[in-house]
């Protein structure tokens, strides 16, 4: 046999000699006829092995294989910084979560990848962490450390398990957007019955609001020119009344086509009802997303404060662990 190829047994060659050997024999000093592996070097190839673990869980929903999924790395200490942004594509959710030990306050540090980017903050990624960590730890409130601060979350449990999290999130910049006319003809519409405006609180959001539910879920958008529109922008369309809105997500330009539940926009889309007066500063609104996508998920956010002093951004909902496992690399 020759060598095989790729090198994988390229310091020893394996073949059949037909002739008797002197190097062979069997007990009786017989020649034996058998393969055998002669090294041609010293020389020993090793390859490390690494056994990174991960739980997947379904967020902004109290039903498996619904929500938005998330992978959670619980101990990324030992995995190359070359391989986190390959993992993150290799699962290639919305979003994974890589965890590290915690830096002052918090109890945990978090890295959140998309499978094209690491992002300073993300909402689901955050409340599904706290799931994940949490109910080891014990805690009532886990301090998550993120590129956007500290990020609070206050788990609800009924005996020892959680069912529900609150998350005080980063309070967002807003500022007038400029390419209104190319974004809603990417999305097929004619108007928005509200200003759009950038909100940024780590992810940058604009929201379109249309006039009914129906519309929302019959938009067809052209994502390629939605994606040529802003190269960094969630784009999210909305409707509703009250406190129950319906939104759908769109983000091509991050390889995302429509997110199944996008936490860091709920708080800034409390906010824009807030400040256009759909709804009054404290009143929590429940938001339903990505039924188009066959991932319903449902999530609550709230604003405290003014226009003029935004006091506390609150998004909440809940979480199921589905899945654990380990990547050997």
């Amino acid at each position: 046999m020759s060598e095989v190829p790729g090198g994988r047994l390229d310091s020893h060659r394996l073949r059949h000699d037909p002739a008797p050997s002197s190097r062979c024999t069997d007990a009786g000093g017989v020649p034996a006829q058998l393969p055998i592996l002669e090294r041609r070097s010293a020389r020993v190839y090793t390859r490390r092995v690494g056994s990174f673990r991960y739980v997947l869980c379904d967020v902004f929903t109290d039903t498996p294989l619904t929500g938005n999924q998330l992978a959670v790395f619980t101990d990324a200490r030992e995995i190359p910084e070359d391989r986190l942004q390959a993992l993150a594509r290799e699962v290639n959710f919305s979003e994974t979560v890589f965890v590290y030990p915690a830096e002052g306050e918090a109890h945990a540090r978090i890295r959140i990848f998309t499978p094209g980017v690491e992002v300073p903050f993300a909402g689901h990624p955050t409340l599904g962490a706290a799931f994940v960590l949490g109910g080891p730890l014990q805690l009532e409130v886990i301090r998550l450390q993120t590129g956007q601060g500290i990020v609070p979350v206050r788990l609800e449990r009924e005996g020892a398990r959680i069912v529900f999290g609150r998350m005080e999130q980063p309070v967002p910049t807003i500022e007038g957007y400029g390419e209104e006319a190319a974004l809603l003809a990417a999305l097929g519409v004619p108007r928005s019955e509200l200003p759009v405006d950038v909100y940024d609180n780590g992810l940058q959001h604009v929201f379109v609001t249309l006039g009914s539910e129906q519309e929302v879920a019959a938009l067809r958008p052209d994502l390629t020119r939605l994606a040529d529109v802003d190269e960094v922008l969630g784009v999210n369309t909305i409707a509703g009344s009250g406190t129950r809105w319906k939104t759908r997500m769109f983000i091509p330009s991050g390889g995302i086509a429509e997110d199944p539940a996008t936490g860091s926009a709920a708080g800034p889309l409390a906010l824009h009802l807030a400040r256009y007066g759909r709804i009054d500063f404290g009143e929590e609104i429940e938001i339903t997303q990505g039924v188009e996508i066959g991932r319903r998920s449902t999530l609550y956010a709230r604003v405290d404060g003014s226009a003029q002093q935004i006091e506390r951004v609150e998004v909440g909902g809940s979480a199921v662990i589905v899945a654990r496992g380990e990547f050997r690399l």
